[in-house]
C-alpha cells in the first residue's frame, strides 16, 4: 500500500457511502455495462457498499446470487439464459478481487476460481466459442480468452482486446461477442503482465514487457487456422491504450490500433493526485513494496514521448475532454507526434471513463477496426480530427475545444 492509500482512505468511503460509484468515476456505468456488468447487478452491490473495504464482499454477493440462477437455469435446459447469467457472475467475481491487493489473500484465488468455472461454463453451454488460453511467456505464463464466432471460421481478421489496469480477460466476454464475433471476426481478450491471472502466477509488469506480451499473444493468433495473419488489431482502453501504443511502435505485425482514455504523458496525474487506489494497484501489479523505489524505476520512464512516432499502422485515438488521469493537452501533444495514418476524437464534457458514450465507442472503435483491417484509413499523411459536441454534433478538423472563444 502507498502512503496516499493509507492516509487519505477515509475519503474513498466518504465518497462510496455519499454518491456511490459516480463519485469516483463519474457517469461510469454506460461503460460498465459494456464490460458485462448488468445495471441491476450495479446497483444491488452499491447499495452494499458504505467503505472501500466492504467492496469484495458486496461484489462477491452479488455474483454468487447470479451464479446460483445460472446453475439453475442450465439444469432445467435454457442455455442461453444461464450462459448469460454466468457471464454476469465472472465479470463480478473478477471485480471483487481487485481491490485485494496481495496474491496470498485466500480470496483473491476464491474469487477466481468462480470466475474460471464461470466462464468454463459459460463456454460449454455456447458450443465452445469462449476459450480459456494459456501461453509460456518469459519463465511464467500469461492468460487470454479466445472467443471465435459461431459456425465455421477462415482466415477471419482478429483483434486483441487489452484491459486497462483494473480489469481483467473476462470484461470483454460480452462486448467480444456484441462487436466481433457476431461481425465474423475473432476476438482474443487478454491479460498482459500485472493483470489477473498473469498476476496471481507471478508475471509482474515493467517497463517493456507488456509490448513482449502482445507480440506472444500475435505469435498464437498468427498461428490460428481461423486468422489472418495480415489482419490483426487491437483495441485498448485506459492503461491498454498506453500499452497498445507501445505495442503498435515496436511490432509491425499490429495492423491497427483504436485507443480510448489512453495516458501518454505525465503519470505523477495517475499516481499522485487522481484516487490513490491507482497506485496501490500499479505498484501490486510491478510487484513493489517500496513506494520510492517504484516512483524512480518506473514512474519515472512510463511517458511515452517519441516511441508513438515508431507506429506505422492506422491508429485511433478516443479522449474525454476532462480525462481525469491524461490531460487533453497531454493527449493532443502526444497525437501531435504519430507519424502514421492517424485519428482522434475528443468527447465534450466526458472524464476518463467516456461513460456518458460508452456504447457508441464500443460501437465505432469495433466498426474502425473492421474497416482498417479491411484497408481503409491507410492514406499516408491522414490526420482526422473531431471534436464531438455533447448535444450531437461533430466539429470536424481540430479536436481542440473552442467554447472558451
Amino acid at each position: 500500500m502507498t502512503a496516499r492509500s493509507i492516509g487519505q482512505n477515509w475519503t474513498l468511503d466518504i465518497a462510496l457511502a455519499q454518491g456511490g460509484f459516480d463519485a469516483l468515476h463519474p457517469e461510469a456505468k454506460g461503460t460498465m455495462e459494456q464490460l458485462g456488468h448488468d445495471h441491476t447487478d450495479f446497483d444491488k452491490v452499491f447499495d452494499l457498499v458504505k467503505s472501500g473495504a466492504m467492496l469484495p464482499k458486496a461484489w462477491a454477493t452479488i455474483a454468487a446470487q447470479a451464479q446460483e440462477r445460472a446453475a439453475e437455469h442450465e439444469r432445467n435446459g435454457f442455455a442461453r439464459t444461464a450462459a448469460d447469467l454466468y457471464t454476469r457472475a465472472a465479470v463480478m467475481w473478477g471485480r471483487a478481487q481487485y481491490s485485494i491487493f496481495d496474491s496470498a489473500d485466500p480470496r483473491k484465488s476464491a474469487f477466481r476460481a468462480r470466475a474460471n468455472h464461470c466462464v468454463e461454463r459459460l463456454g460449454e453451454l455456447r458450443g465452445g466459442v469462449v476459450r480459456r488460453v494459456a501461453l509460456d511467456f518469459e519463465g511464467g505464463q500469461i492468460f487470454a480468452l479466445l472467443h471465435l464466432p459461431t459456425g465455421p471460421v477462415r482466415t477471419a481478421p482478429a483483434v486483441i482486446l487489452g484491459p486497462g489496469m483494473d480489469m481483467i480477460k473476462e470484461d470483454y466476454i460480452a462486448a467480444a461477442e456484441r462487436y466481433y464475433t457476431s461481425r465474423g471476426v475473432v476476438a482474443l481478450s487478454i491479460e498482459g503482465p500485472g493483470q489477473g491471472e498473469t498476476r496471481a502466477g507471478g508475471v509482474t509488469v515493467d517497463l517493456t514487457n507488456y509490448e513482449r506480451a502482445v507480440s506472444r499473444y500475435l505469435d498464437y493468433l498468427t498461428e490460428l487456422p481461423e486468422v489472418d495473419a495480415q489482419r490483426i488489431g487491437m483495441f485498448g482502453i485506459s492503461m491498454s491504450g498506453y500499452w497498445g501504443s507501445r505495442a503498435a511502435a515496436t511490432d509491425p505485425r499490429l495492423a491497427a490500433l483504436a485507443a480510448f482514455e489512453a495516458p501518454t504523458g505525465d503519470f505523477q496525474t495517475i499516481f499522485e493526485r487522481a484516487q490513490p487506489t491507482f497506485k496501490a494497484n500499479y505498484m501490486y501489479m510491478a510487484g513493489y513494496d517500496d513506494e520510492a523505489a517504484f516512483d524512480r524505476e518506473l514512474v519515472a520512464h512510463l511517458p511515452l514521448d517519441a516511441l508513438v512516432a515508431d507506429i506505422t499502422c492506422p491508429v485511433l485515438y478516443g479522449i474525454g475532454e476532462f480525462d481525469e488521469l491524461t490531460p487533453l493537452a497531454q493527449a493532443l501533444a502526444n497525437y501531435e507526434l504519430v507519424r502514421a495514418p492517424k485519428e482522434i476524437r475528443v468527447y465534450e464534457d466526458e472524464f476518463h471513463p467516456l461513460g456518458g458514450v460508452a456504447a457508441e465507442v464500443f460501437r465505432f472503435g469495433a466498426e474502425w477496426l473492421e474497416r482498417a483491417l479491411a484497408g481503409d484509413f491507410h492514406t499516408p499523411g491522414r490526420d482526422a480530427r473531431h471534436y464531438v459536441h455533447r448535444d450531437g454534433r461533430t466539429t470536424t478538423g481540430s479536436a481542440t475545444p473552442t467554447w472558451w472563444q
